[in-house]
């Protein structure tokens, strides 16, 4: 399998696929264009991008793309599939709490001043953004912005390895957790799929075998920063408008698609243990996943288990402990 790695979205973007290598090279350089293109539509941290200017136009119709009409009107979805656990207008509070330029600058140069003074204002629910699917307009409402981040690259994952597949027997896009798979490899009936330990990445987890399909994890151990005496982290809980506290560090989630499997990761990582399980069985899509506590304890649910571990042991929603690599 050829692969080809590049930095985009602010992480590391792994392309690799099977297949004929003097097809293969014309798919990846058609793959890495799609994804450049995207980050410069989707990225909140350029004042040129799609994004910024649909930001800008607050209170008044803004006519999208069709990509970005499609990855808003998926965040909208899913905004009511996970009862508002998911939200893209949460971005001035990730502003707030500091996260107001790229990941890679915040780390070079710091956050920025941490101001107790500057409270959580009111804003309008995502609910009340108004989409036309006929013209292709936006109108977001007074004081609204989005960050679309996450859903945002899971989209762009996935196309990306779409394109890949029109060229190979099977391929993969892997960008920095939010990882779409088409096809099988040579001689094996699953991908395997290691899970890192969140709070050793040196170390694995533990093993996955799954399907063609989507594989996605949020963790809140991986984009942190400290503002003032304070520790921040990019998952925001919309009710709290802080980051989130939860009893889980890291949620995996494999699903049809990646923007979903990106949002439910999202979700199920604020909601913890007492909301997940309603979460999931309430939202109409199927998945599976996996949950990691600071005891390094795993969640889930039978068919988690089933799925991804290949044992169909009998333990419910209880934690199961498994060893660390």
């Amino acid at each position: 399998m050829e692969t080809v790695q590049l930095r985009a979205m602010n992480t590391d973007v792994l392309l690799a696929a099977e297949g004929q290598s003097d097809q293969l090279q014309p798919g990846f350089e058609q793959a890495r264009q799609f994804i450049q293109e995207g980050e410069s539509r989707f990225t909140r941290f350029s004042e040129q991008s799609e994004l910024s200017e649909l930001n800008r136009s607050a209170g008044e119709r803004f006519h999208a793309s069709p990509d970005l009409f499609s990855v808003v009107s998926l965040a909208r979805r899913f905004f009511h599939l996970t009862r508002g656990l998911f939200d893209p207008s949460i971005l001035p509070d990730l502003k707030r709490v500091g996260y107001d330029r790229s990941m890679d600058l915040l780390r070079q140069q710091g956050p920025a001043p941490l101001f107790e003074s500057l409270l959580a204002g009111e804003r309008p629910s995502l609910s009340e953004m108004d989409l036309d699917e006929a013209d292709h307009t936006i109108l977001l409402p007074h004081g609204m912005a989005l960050d679309l981040g996450g859903i945002a690259k899971g989209w762009i994952a996935e196309q990306a390895a779409n394109i890949l597949s029109s060229v190979s027997t099977a391929s993969v896009v892997d960008a920095g957790g939010d990882m779409f798979l088409v096809g099988l490899p040579s001689g094996l009936e699953q991908w395997p799929v290691e899970l890192e330990d969140p709070l050793q990445p040196e170390n694995i987890l533990i093993s996955l075998k799954v399907n063609p399909g989507a594989v996605a994890t949020s963790t809140v151990t991986k984009r942190v920063w400290k503002q003032a005496d304070k520790d921040r982290h990019h998952i925001i809980d919309p009710r709290t408008h802080a980051p989130a506290i939860s009893d889980w560090i890291s949620v995996t989630v494999v699903a049809p698609h990646a923007y979903e499997a990106e949002v439910f990761a999202k979700a199920l990582l604020i909601a913890g243990p007492q909301e997940a399980q309603g979460i999931a069985h309430n939202s109409g899509i199927q998945f599976s996943y996996l949950a990691v506590d600071q005891a390094k304890k795993i969640w889930g649910n039978q068919e988690s288990l089933e799925n991804l571990l290949g044992t169909s042991q009998n333990f419910g929603f209880k934690p199961l402990l498994l060893p660390v690599a």
